[in-house]
């Protein structure tokens, strides 16, 4: 469970910084795909938040068997993420 609760907790940081990226390109530019992306972003990190809080205050009542998929489901979503990042900088 703390591998997943890491990795959504790296996931919304990661978020924080696309969204500060957009920003700065939406206002420059005022491109409607820049706003497009921060809402996107805006949304996942919502999940990236509620996601880490979930997991906190519920890991005592997952299962043991759930826990490769939820981790799997964090680890994957930070590489996408990260390589978002990478391409938008």
């Amino acid at each position: 469970m703390e591998v997943a609760i890491l990795f959504s907790a790296l996931n919304a940081f990661i978020l924080i910084a696309l969204l500060y990226f957009y920003a700065r390109i939406a206002v420059k530019s005022r491109a409607a795909h820049s706003f497009g992306m921060m809402f996107f972003a805006l949304l996942l990190l919502s999940n990236s938040v509620l996601t880490v809080y979930s997991y906190s205050a519920m890991s005592p009542y997952i299962g043991s068997e759930a826990l490769p998929y939820l981790s799997t489901i964090s680890v994957l979503e930070f590489f996408g993420l990260a390589a978002l990042l990478k391409i938008t900088i």
